[in-house]
């Protein structure tokens, strides 16, 4: 009997798991669904007598391998840096291997085992990374085989809250890891535009966020998403002007998230200036207040945001995030950053009866030569929104967890048979699990027209 086995039952394993769950009913496989709370793996497999839930710790290597080595595959919902601990076993026991995370150093070092022993681990292949991949691919495909030249790439990505459920001043709720919320932007972002590399620091991520109209949504700003040039050769888009990947959001959590960068609620090595705090309103105020008289950019930050930081929307911000009260802070704290996700964790979760929204956007523009011998530019659009339909059954569940799902089975059937360490831009993954997709309603709407 096959043996599907998943690491992590947390918020993007739900849909995943009835999929798999389904699936291996019908074609006879066991699926093990491993997460350290074993409450949590229990919540979510239903009765199903192929599906066990079992509690292991994946940093105890013996736990580990007992599981790893009785799965005929492997999937990955670990915080990313857990991914290697699992990978590096894989690679012992000749085990396929899925995710939805970013290839890193680490995993990449595996590329040579991982090719010579014919396995295929498969990252990158959630919903973005992931769906983003495929369809933009599927996209410049299609160009390139009408022999259209690309002139413009532009890809861009949220997780947000539905209009419906939107009621607080960030427009803004968690429905993902709260810590890649906290930390976005920290390793600043790079990209092209229109053939000049552009970087930026971390200060400027969310600074002047770009508008983005969107057909079915309110309007929406973009930031830049970390080295979008890493995905130039990928794509094969080297002679591109204009390459950039982003995250969207409303323009008001753009505007706030600045004020939290630049005052410096997010940072991760500011203990010492607030290790003697002991509630939300004295590290605020540590860290709104000039704390020394050395810092050159104090008097530009003062006559940029003083008049906004008591009153008006941040303030609003500020408030409903209860950073300027008088609770106490959380224990074991080691920087803001852990403050400030420990406040959002509280506040800005989704309620029972929310509803989340996923919203991808391609823009490209590209240009073809006419049989007569002119040259004609066009833009093609594809949109996708995908709304939840609860606080667990939510958009990014279900665009994180489904095509890792479709791809598993695919793997298991022997449909998809590629080896190696790879993204999900080939054609044998990215054509199938895009149908299957569409047949689950996660369905792009593409427009094209010319360019006057």
């Amino acid at each position: 009997m096959k043996k599907i086995l998943l690491f992590g039952a947390g918020k993007s394993a739900s849909i995943l798991i009835d999929y798999l769950v389904d699936a291996s009913e019908k074609n006879g496989w066991e699926f093990i669904v491993c997460d350290a709370d074993i409450s949590v793996a229990k919540s979510k497999i239903g009765k199903s007598e192929n599906v066990k839930a079992v509690a292991a710790d994946v940093t105890n290597e013996t736990e580990r391998q007992i599981l790893i080595r009785e799965a005929s595959i492997v999937i990955s919902l670990l915080p990313p840096s857990l991914h290697f601990l699992v990978a590096k076993d894989c690679v012992q026991f000749n085990k396929n291997l899925l995710t939805a995370s970013y290839v890193d150093e680490q995993i990449t070092s595996l590329k040579n085992d991982i090719e010579e022993k014919g396995l295929l681990f498969l990252c990158e292949m959630g919903l973005d990374p992931g769906i983003d991949h495929m369809s933009a691919i599927k996209m410049i495909h299609t160009i390139k085989n009408k022999n259209g030249r690309i002139l413009s790439f532009k890809s861009h990505c949220g997780g947000l809250i539905a209009p419906e459920s939107d009621n607080n001043p960030w427009h803004y709720k968690i429905s993902w890891n709260s810590r890649n919320i906290v930390l976005a932007g920290k390793d600043g972002a790079t990209y092209r535009k229109k053939n000049k590399i552009v970087r930026l620091p971390y200060q400027s991520v969310f600074r002047n966020c770009n508008e983005v109209n969107i057909p079915g949504t309110d309007t929406m700003v973009w930031y830049p998403n970390r080295d979008s040039l890493h995905y130039i050769n990928i794509y094969d888009l080297n002679d591109t002007p204009t390459f950039i990947r982003t995250t969207l959001r409303y323009p008001a959590f753009c505007r706030g998230w600045n004020k939290v960068v630049t005052i410096g609620l997010s940072s991760t090595d500011d203990y010492d200036q607030i290790k003697n705090c002991k509630t939300f309103d004295e590290w605020y105020h540590v860290k709104i207040n000039p704390f020394t008289q050395s810092n050159k950019d104090w008097n530009n930050y003062l006559q940029m945001y003083i008049t906004d930081v008591y009153k008006g929307e941040f303030s609003a911000q500020v408030n409903f995030l209860e950073l300027n009260h008088k609770e106490k802070l959380p224990e074991n704290f080691t920087c803001s950053a852990d403050i400030l996700q420990f406040a959002m964790e509280k506040n800005m979760s989704l309620s029972r009866e929310d509803h989340d929204m996923i919203v991808m956007y391609h823009e490209i523009e590209y240009e073809v030569t006419e049989p007569a011998g002119i040259p004609s530019k066009h833009v093609v659009n594809s949109a996708l929104i995908v709304k939840g339909d609860d606080q667990i059954k939510t958009a990014m569940a279900k665009t994180v967890g489904l095509p890792l799902a479709i791809a598993t089975k695919l793997i298991l059937q022997n449909k998809i048979l590629l080896k190696g360490l790879l993204i999900p831009t080939h054609p044998e993954i990215y054509e199938p699990v895009l149908k299957e997709l569409e047949e689950l309603g996660i369905k792009f709407n593409e427009t094209t027209q010319p360019v006057v």
